[in-house]
């Protein structure tokens, strides 16, 4: 599996949990949508850093821990955006 659909499968993930998961959906949807926005950029982010802080202790190869692996990083975070936010407008 690349790592480019890694990420994606991690955007598609997040949003059908937000969008179906009990309880959490329910508090989901009753934030106004800028909320909404900020709330799932920054699960992703905070996804994203996780996968860094887990390369820098070794455990996750991934990425390497140094500029060149944060750029990598950030281009994941980038798709992994695009199919959350896909995810989300084609999901009833």
């Amino acid at each position: 599996m690349s790592s480019e659909l890694l990420a994606g499968i991690a955007g598609v993930v997040l949003s059908l949990l937000f969008e179906y998961f009990p309880g959490l959906s329910a508090w989901y949807n009753k934030l106004v949508d800028p909320k909404q926005k900020l709330l799932m950029l920054a699960a992703l982010f905070v996804s994203a850093a996780g996968v860094f802080a887990l390369a820098c202790f070794g455990k996750y190869d991934l990425v390497t821990c140094d500029v060149n692996g944060a750029w990598l990083l950030a281009e994941y975070f980038v798709l992994a955006t695009i199919a959350n936010q896909a995810t989300h407008r084609i999901s009833p």
